[in-house]
């Protein structure tokens, strides 16, 4: 689930999560040199459906099930959700765009939104999407909140930390590795925040959102085919449908690369699923690649928003997940082939 929203929208939202932080407890952590203090905020234990990566939370005191898309510039409320908790809706003439297209936006109120030991009150937030992704998903928490604190993806054991470093300048914050790769976080305005890297594939250097959301990864059509890499190439195998907030989909397929580097790690003869995410727009905030969840399952992350930096280690299993299309049942709609991940690999 994507939320790429413009300039104007931005600014009109950038307020919205500006205290949450503020109202979590801390609790210490363990740090490096004396000198440096890694302050944990908070804990969270996630789960993982369908590779998106949720959290529990509550709306206006009704329990609701939280999505973690580091993907999305801003936190909002599904549309669906909205209506099903109740929540007054008033429109504005803004639309957020992201994969199968663009979706129009409201504004609700939300009386108290709780996750963790954070708390939001009077908080007037969008909402947003066409189609309901299921899972109870109600809440969408964004790149907003999260560029606030460093952020540690352990999800090999179900858990997602936020911490505050005190004094840690020039300091690794992988505290759980002394040989964690480390890579530079691209400096995004602070109307758009997003996590930027740069990676090699086949050997060229291509702009990469970390993106929590995103439950594989995936390249641009265009971006593939600037590597040499299309549909009708040998390895390419239809992989279904890929939504986002538009009402539409798009059609996706796995490509065949010599080689990924992501900091000092090398992953060779591999497949990631391509698509035409955003319509070939090109639009300087939409990357053309995500790195998803396959990626963050098979990695120990923590990024480090304060130094502008992630940390990470490999934790095992594949990287990229690679698709089979399974052949669809004589009863089900032509065009929706349900994939269902098969195999990964490394």
């Amino acid at each position: 689930m994507k939320c790429k929203l413009n300039l104007s929208t931005a600014r009109a939202v950038a307020k919205v999560t500006a205290g949450i932080v503020v109202a979590l407890g801390s609790m210490s952590a363990t740090a490096a040199p004396v000198d440096c203090k890694l302050v944990q905020v908070d804990e969270w234990a996630v789960r993982l459906e369908r590779n998106l990566v949720l959290v529990d939370g509550a709306i206006n005191g009704q329990t609701i099930r939280v999505m973690l898309d580091t993907g999305a510039m801003r936190s909002f409320v599904l549309r669906a959700a909205a209506v099903r908790l109740g929540l007054p809706q008033r429109t504005t003439p803004y639309a957020g765009f992201g994969i199968g297209g663009s979706s129009y936006y409201d504004i609700v109120h939300l009386k108290e939104f709780r996750i963790g030991q954070a708390v939001r009150r009077d908080w007037g937030v969008p909402s947003l999407g066409e189609n309901d992704p299921g899972a109870g998903i109600a809440f969408v928490l964004g790149e907003d909140f999260f560029s606030q604190v460093d952020v540690e993806f352990d999800l090999a054991h179900k858990s997602m930390r936020l911490f505050q470093p005190k004094g840690c300048d020039g300091v690794s914050l992988a505290y759980w590795a002394g040989d964690a790769s480390e890579m530079p976080i691209a400096r995004i305005d602070e109307f758009h925040p997003q996590i930027v890297l740069t990676v090699l594939v086949n050997g060229q250097p291509v702009e990469a959102l970390l993106d929590s959301g995103a439950s594989r990864s995936v390249l641009t059509k265009s971006a593939a085919a600037k590597l040499g890499v299309a549909p009708d190439k040998p390895g390419a195998l239809p992989a279904g449908k890929m939504a986002g907030l538009g009402r539409g989909a798009v059609d996706s397929w796995m490509g065949q690369f010599d080689s990924v580097v992501i900091g000092n790690e090398k992953i060779s003869d591999t497949t990631i699923a391509v698509a035409d995410l955003f319509n070939d727009s090109n639009a300087p905030r939409l990357r053309p690649m995500l790195l998803g969840t396959d990626f963050l399952l098979s990695h120990r992350v923590l990024v480090s928003h304060s130094q502008r930096k992630i940390y990470f280690t490999y934790a095992g299993g594949p990287v990229f997940q690679r698709i089979a299309p399974a052949k669809p049942p004589a009863s089900r709609a032509e065009g929706d082939p349900s994939p269902k991940p098969v195999e990964a690999e490394r």
